[in-house]
């Protein structure tokens, strides 16, 4: 069995990173909340990609970006901590 070292420099590190996450995540939303107020049923479907004007599209492609990028961290980080715990280093 290893033992690692945890510093308080790392845990405020990824608390950085955290909240930078969440930040993003707040913002994108309330972006997103133009698009609540000014529907027209008659462009489409609600959240169709038809009844979004182009500043909507453009927050709606950054929020899902911003998904991908995340589910890409959350495997990296995952494989990581696998790797440390089957090999031990």
């Amino acid at each position: 069995m290893f033992k690692t070292k945890i510093r308080f420099v790392d845990i405020i590190y990824w608390l950085a990173i955290i909240g930078a996450d969440i930040f993003i995540y707040m913002i994108l939303g309330l972006l997103q909340m133009d698009y609540d107020d000014t529907y027209d049923s008659s462009k489409g479907e609600y959240w169709s990609l038809a009844s979004m004007n182009t500043t909507q599209l453009m927050f709606y492609c950054a929020l899902q970006l911003w998904n991908i990028i995340n589910v890409i961290g959350l495997i990296f980080i995952g494989r990581k901590i696998y790797k440390r715990i089957k090999y031990g280093t």
